[in-house]
């Protein structure tokens, strides 16, 4: 076990901030948190990485308690804080050089550079870089101590879609270099396409957490199939086939709530033998943005993306 968190509780002054947090995350996995503005995700990121020490309850990272071994911790973790800001007229180079004279056996920064596709920028100046490329060098500088758990606290707030998907590659390839990765982010689709695992935070408290398909699974969100119709179908049949939620019908438009790979079937053979025709049909899977609002009430969405917020697990059905 890489971190392991219980019990962990914070107020400032009048206001209580996490309450009675406990989780823990496993050596090698991408562990995300999500939540929106304000839920807690940033104070308890920082309580583990010993950035804040005013809290009750118990934290170990690597064996060690944060509150009171920060500078052991520190050789052992990389972080990238939520707001980082460098000198504008600091070379990439001359950053690597001062990041490597914190550590007593630092990285290699120009083999970093490489794999990360930024080794033509060595000798740029920080502010001639892009918001995804200062981004890769925030990671970069946070593996210089050659971490074993790097934290990543809304690492792609502000980046364009591809900018953004690049970073998602970046991150990937901190997993399969057997690095732990804790990360927060507001973004679904990012949680949904790195995590292994994913906290939902409300208020200060965790009030689900687990891969993606047991989320899914616990929040008994149904699928849908939606397509339409060229002959009218009876609802009340649908309905009561096994497995179907409800049929809903505008027209020839239709809308069914189910376990949708054996109603398809069943949809299927019933248009056939009526004679009917199914056109434009899609199977919508139940999205984290989909059980996120389900546990909290709440909904963030990406601006950024062309996809829907709700619903984007999209799956085309070849038309009958």
């Amino acid at each position: 076990m890489a971190i392991s968190v219980r019990s962990l509780d914070v107020r400032y002054k009048d206001k209580h901030a996490v309450r009675n947090v406990s989780f823990h995350v496993n050596k090698g996995e991408i562990f995300g948190m999500i939540g929106a503005n304000g839920a807690g995700k940033t104070t308890i990121i920082e309580c583990v990485e010993g950035l804040r020490t005013k809290y009750k309850g118990t934290i170990d990272v690597l064996g060690i308690d944060p509150r009171h071994s920060r500078s052991q911790l520190y050789s052992k973790i990389g972080v990238q804080l939520q707001e980082t800001s460098y000198q504008e007229k600091l070379k990439v180079s001359e950053i690597g050089r001062l990041f490597e004279s914190f550590y007593p056996k630092p990285a290699d920064f120009d083999a970093l550079l490489t794999e990360f596709g930024l080794a033509e920028k060595k000798n740029s100046y920080i502010g001639k870089l892009s918001g995804g490329q200062r981004q890769k060098l925030s990671v970069i500088l946070a593996l210089m101590p050659n971490p074993e758990i790097v934290f990543l606290d809304e690492l792609t707030t502000g980046l364009d879609p591809k900018s953004r998907r690049d970073i998602w590659e970046t991150i990937k390839s901190l997993k399969a270099r057997g690095i732990t990765v804790f990360m927060t982010t507001h973004f679904m689709e990012e949680a949904e396409y790195l995590c292994d695992r994913v906290a939902i935070v409300r208020q200060g408290e965790i009030v689900a957490l687990d891969n993606l398909a047991s989320l899914i699974q616990n929040a008994g969100i149904p699928d849908q199939i939606v397509f339409d119709c060229d002959t009218p179908l009876d609802r009340e049949t649908i309905c009561g086939w096994e497995d179907v939620v409800s049929c809903e019908s505008d027209q020839n438009h239709y809308v069914i709530s189910c376990r949708a790979d054996p109603v398809l079937i069943s949809l299927c053979d019933y248009a056939a033998r009526n004679n009917a025709v199914l056109k434009n049909v899609s199977i919508i899977r139940p999205s984290l943005e989909d059980i996120f609002f389900r546990y909290t009430g709440e909904t963030l969405s990406d601006p950024d993306s062309s996809v829907p917020a709700n619903r984007k697990q999209r799956k085309k059905v070849q038309e009958k």
